[in-house]
C-alpha cells in the first residue's frame, strides 16, 4: 500500500490568513484531509511560517496562534494524529494519518532560546533556521551579506541536537549550510531541488548535495515550479531532479517536500496533493517499487532522530 511522508506544506499559514477554511475538504487548499486520505498520506509535516508582514514583536504570538490552528483545524479530525517519533508513526492505525509540526524560519523566536524550547514542548520536530532573509540565527539564501550561523544560531543547532530534532537547511545561506553540516547531528533539506538542473538560489549545488549524502541526510524534492525548471515544469522535471541525486548515489536520500499551500503557481500534473498519484505512476516507470517506497516514505522515516 502506498504511504507518503511529505515534509513541507503551508496549510497553517493559509488557515491563519483565513480560519474559515475547512481543512477537511476545502478546495482552496492544495492539501486537505479528503485528499490526504484518498491519496495514501501517512505523515504530513505542517510548517509554522510567519509572513514577513507580521511585526517582529508579534511573531512568536502568531506562531502560537498557528499551533492552536494545528489543534483546532487539523487534529480536530479524529483520523489526524499528532506524531513526534517513529514509535508514534508505527502506532498509527490503518485509517489514521500522522501530523507533525515544523518551523520554517526562526524569526519567530527572535534571540530567545526559551521560545524555541517552548515550541519543542508543543511538538515541533524540525527547525528550518531561516526563510530567505536574515534573522538572529543566520542569513537566508537571498540575504546579500551571505553570513553563516551567528553565535546564537550555533546555540539553536545545539538545542536541536539535544532535543533530537532535524535542522533543516532549506532557505539557508550557503555559508550557513556549511556551518550546519559542521554542527548539526540531524541535518535535512525539507524542500529543495538541484541547482545544476535549475539555477535558482533556493536549490542545492552539487557540493551541498554530496555533503548531505555523506551525512546520510534526506533531501525533499519540492514541486515549486521555479525550483524545477525555467520553462513550464511538469512531473518529468521532478523525475530529472530525483535522477540527478540517484546518479550521485543518493537513492536512499530522496524524499518529497511539496510546499503545497505555500505557492501560488503549481507544476503541471501536481496542482494539489492528489497529484502524487500521477507522480507515483511515473516514478514506477523508472524505479522499483522498493525504491519508490523509499522516496515516498521510508527515507525520511529512517532519518527521524527518534
Amino acid at each position: 500500500m502506498t504511504r507518503i511522508f511529505d515534509t513541507h506544506c503551508d496549510v497553517l499559514m493559509k488557515l491563519w490568513w483565513n480560519p474559515r477554511l475547512s481543512f477537511n475538504n476545502s478546495n482552496a487548499l492544495h492539501i486537505n484531509y479528503k485528499q490526504l486520505k484518498e491519496t495514501g498520506a501517512k505523515v504530513q509535516l505542517f510548517a509554522i511560517y510567519i509572513p514577513e508582514a507580521v511585526k517582529a514583536c508579534d511573531r512568536f504570538d502568531v506562531a502560537l496562534e498557528m499551533v492552536e490552528l494545528f489543534h483546532s483545524h487539523i487534529l480536530s479530525n479524529p483520523h489526524m494524529k499528532m506524531v513526534k517519533t517513529k514509535r508514534d508513526i508505527d502506532g498509527l492505525k490503518a485509517n489514521e494519518i500522522g501530523a507533525m509540526l515544523t518551523i520554517e524560519g526562526c524569526d519567530m523566536i527572535g534571540d530567545q532560546m526559551a521560545r524555541l524550547k517552548t515550541l519543542f514542548r508543543l511538538g515541533v520536530r524540525s527547525v528550518g533556521l531561516t526563510w530567505n532573509y536574515s534573522n538572529a540565527v543566520a542569513d537566508g539564501i537571498l540575504e546579500e551579506r551571505g553570513a553563516g550561523l551567528s553565535s546564537f544560531g550555533k546555540q539553536v543547532v545545539q538545542a536541536n541536537n539535544e532535543a533530537k530534532v532535524w535542522t533543516d537547511v532549506s532557505h539557508l545561506s550557503i555559508k550557513g549550510f556549511w556551518d550546519v553540516i559542521e554542527h548539526a547531528r540531524y541535518p535535512i533539506a525539507s524542500h529543495s531541488n538541484v541547482y545544476d538542473l535549475c539555477p535558482n538560489p533556493r536549490n542545492l549545488n552539487r557540493d551541498q548535495i554530496e555533503a548531505l549524502l555523506q551525512r546520510d541526510s534526506v533531501i525533499g524534492i519540492t514541486f515549486v515550479p521555479e525550483f524545477l525548471s525555467k520553462n513550464q515544469p511538469s512531473i518529468t522535471d521532478v523525475i530529472r531532479h530525483v535522477e540527478y541525486i540517484c546518479m550521485l548515489g543518493g537513492e536512499r536520500n530522496i524524499g518529497f517536500g511539496s510546499d503545497f499551500d505555500g505557492i501560488d503557481q503549481t507544476t503541471s500534473g501536481l496542482s494539489s496533493y492528489k497529484g502524487y498519484e500521477a507522480l507515483i505512476k511515473e516514478l514506477l516507470k523508472y524505479y522499483s517499487k522498493e525504491v519508490v517506497d523509499g522516496f515516498l516514505f521510508g527515507n525520511f522515516y529512517r532519518a527521524l532522530p527518534v
